[in-house]
């Protein structure tokens, strides 16, 4: 039987957040944050759910 996403109540609640503001990214920051903070401690670990978190903050944000 697979492990359970150390993450995925995080995910899940995203999903949930984003589609009762109209994807509203700002309307969602603090669930947002509280992803980000699950998979920085999830690095080097297995998390389909942190792939995409991970790659962002592995790249450098760049300025305009």
């Amino acid at each position: 039987m697979p492990k359970k996403d150390p993450c995925q109540k995080q995910a899940c609640e995203i999903q949930k957040c984003l589609q009762a503001n109209k994807y509203i990214e700002s309307r969602c920051a603090d669930v947002i944050q509280a992803m980000r903070k699950c998979c920085a401690a999830q690095v080097g670990k297995e998390s389909v759910c942190c792939s995409g978190f991970i790659k962002e903050q592995a790249v450098p944000e760049q300025k305009k």
